[in-house]
This record gives C-alpha cells, structure tokens and sequence, in this order.
C-alpha cells in the first residue's frame, strides 16, 4: 500500500540560494549609491545642461560660510594651492561644488587658487534641473 506511506518532506535549497543572492546583489548596489565623497554641502545649484562625470580625484566644497571643505578639512585658498603642489596635480580632476549661496567670486578664488595649484582638470557640480 504505497499511498499511505508518509514520505519525507524535503526542503528546497536552490531557489533559496538564488534568492540570497539576489538580495546581497542588491544591497551592495544599494549601498555602493549612498556613500557619498564628504558629505558637507547639500544644498548646490541646479542647471538644465549637467552631466554625470566620473568621481573626482579631490572635491572642494564652498560652505554657506564662504570656507573651504576638502576631505573633511577646513582649508583656505592658498593651503589649497599648497595641497594640490604636493600631489603633483598636473592630472588631478578637482570638482568645486559650491553651495548654492555661494559668490561668484569666491567660485573664481577657488578656481584661481586650483590653477595654481596645477591641476588643469576643473568641474563645478550640480544638481540637474527638473524642467
């Protein structure tokens, strides 16, 4: 009488690998997304032609305050310049993300100040415009 046998109830591991799987996939996608370079300014300007470019080499942040971020230190414009020297930034690509408060002049210090410094390879960020 083989019907009233009781088999073995057997669990399924291959779809629950695939599942797992799925999920570590997923979160380390998630998470690679959140980490951002610093942190500090939130707030920049929006503009109808930004593109995405590749991740800086060095970002230099314009607080609200007009001060210099630059990886989680306060510089002013000529510790800058004395920064990017002792790189040998001739091929550095230096990112200025300004606060949307931010001058214009102290936009072109900065700029003034990278140039010195040697690098050639300026981007200013900004968030895209919904339009």
């Amino acid at each position: 009488m083989r019907y009233l046998e009781t088999r073995k109830a057997r669990i399924e591991i291959i779809p629950m690998i695939d599942i797992m799987l799925f999920l570590l996939v997923f979160f380390a996608m998630l998470t690679l997304r959140m980490i951002p370079t610093s942190g500090q300014v939130t707030k920049l300007p929006t503009s109808s032609t930004a593109v995405t470019i590749p991740p800086p080499k060095l970002l230099v942040e314009i607080s609200a305050n007009g001060s210099l971020l630059v990886e989680n230190q306060t510089l002013t414009p000529m510790q800058l310049t004395d920064l990017l020297r002792q790189r040998g930034s001739g091929k550095t690509a230096v990112t200025i993300a300004g606060n949307d408060t931010a001058s214009l002049q102290q936009v072109m210090s900065v700029i003034d100040a990278i140039k010195a410094g040697g690098a050639t390879e300026i981007a200013l960020a900004a968030h895209t415009s919904n339009k």
